[in-house]
């Protein structure tokens, strides 16, 4: 499924795997949650309980690409590689 879709269906959440001083200087989304790629796999059970689609962003998205393969060899199947900061907040804002 692109990530249009998902964004189009609603239902989701997003997860910023950048650290947080990149997100202070390169701006970030409001209503995403940060948990720096370091961290992801201690939010396992946080993720588990979120309900709908789990979409995850970074800089370039490599690093959501990760998390993304990450919680899906845990079983995860409403995860998503959101892709980069830049293209995703465009994305939203053409939605």
């Amino acid at each position: 499924m692109a990530i249009e879709d998902v964004l189009r269906a609603g239902n989701y959440h997003l997860i910023d795997v950048r650290e947080p001083l990149e997100l202070e200087m390169d701006g970030s989304i409001a209503e995403a949650n940060n948990i720096p790629l370091g961290d992801i796999e201690a939010h396992i059970d946080e993720i588990r309980a979120l309900d709908g689609n789990v979409i995850f962003f970074c800089r370039s998205g490599n690093r959501s690409g990760k998390a993304t393969d990450f919680y899906r060899s845990q079983g995860f199947e409403n995860v998503y590689n959101g892709g980069g900061y830049n293209d995703l907040s465009q994305t939203l804002e053409n939605l």
